[in-house]
């Protein structure tokens, strides 16, 4: 979507005064964690780095829309879009059911399959339906064999989550009573008691775990495991918060994205982060 560049200082006073967030407005504030490498992360002088970060200001160069990007904590990151302290969450957020009751959501701009990062010398390395991919929504019964193929393994074992996400929602579920579950408030706190050898595996996102594997203290030793899960309660792919009211800024959002899926750049960015691609598809 081209949205012009000069917008008459009328216009924006209007879509102000009505107390929605435009792509016409002065400035769009979009809130990200800064702590969920490689989607996003804080890096040398506290400056935000990252896919979403990337896809963040590409989507604003395409509204012709000048962006401010924030970090904000994972636990409070939808309460405070929902009270205006910005307009946007470009965050790694996954487009699922139970939020949508609360926000809205732009159309996918990623889509990624979960995973279990392990030691190599445990015995989860061995864990079944390494390898293969299913999807809840469309194969629920195929996926529902395989994930009751990895319980057995589980047994006794502590699975490190981070609260208040789809892995989490996924653990409890699934394997509750087949592990203990244990939640953290970032991915960093699991991934160091991990490595601390306090719990005996990490559920999360694959492409977080590959930004994972790429740290030295991790690369050698650690390996990423599991059938690999999406849709159903893991939700519909990522997407870009937003309130409800915001129309018009879901409307440039979505074109904009729809532009940048199919022109490659998304699948360029995607390659640049996580080494593959995670457009969505269909």
């Amino acid at each position: 979507m081209t949205i012009a560049k000069t917008v008459g200082l009328a216009i924006i006073g209007t879509a102000l005064a009505v107390g929605g967030a435009s792509a016409q407005q002065k400035t769009i504030k979009i809130a990200t964690e800064g702590a969920y490498a490689p989607w996003n992360f804080t890096g040398a002088g506290g400056k935000l780095e990252g896919f979403d970060v990337d896809i963040a200001n590409e989507l604003c160069n395409r509204m012709k829309a000048k962006c401010e990007i924030v970090a904000q904590d994972w636990d409070g990151i939808i309460p405070a879009l929902t009270a205006k302290k910005y307009d946007a969450i470009v965050a790694g957020m996954s487009i699922t059911d139970e939020r949508k009751k609360t926000i809205n959501f732009s159309l996918p701009y990623a889509s990624g399959p979960n995973g279990f990062l392990v030691a190599k010398s445990s015995p989860l390395a061995k864990m079944p339906g390494t390898g293969q991919t299913f999807n809840l929504a469309t194969q629920k019964e195929a996926a529902e064999k395989a994930i009751e193929a990895v319980k057995p393994l589980l047994k006794g074992k502590s699975i490190g989550v981070q609260g208040s996400t789809i892995h989490a929602n996924f653990a409890d579920k699934y394997y509750k009573g087949a592990a203990e579950i244990r939640e953290y408030k970032t991915t960093e706190a699991h991934d160091l008691d991990l490595a601390a050898g306090r719990i005996d595996a990490v559920l999360a996102d694959s492409t977080a775990l590959i930004g994972t594997l790429e740290k030295p203290e991790f690369s050698k030793d650690y390996v990423l495991v599991g059938p690999a899960m999406s849709g159903g309660l893991l939700g519909e792919g990522v997407g870009i918060g937003l309130r409800k009211e915001d129309t018009e800024l879901k409307k440039a959002f979505d074109d904009a994205i729809q532009a940048a899926v199919q022109d490659g750049t998304v699948k360029k960015l995607s390659e640049k982060w996580f080494k593959i691609d995670i457009s969505p598809k269909g």
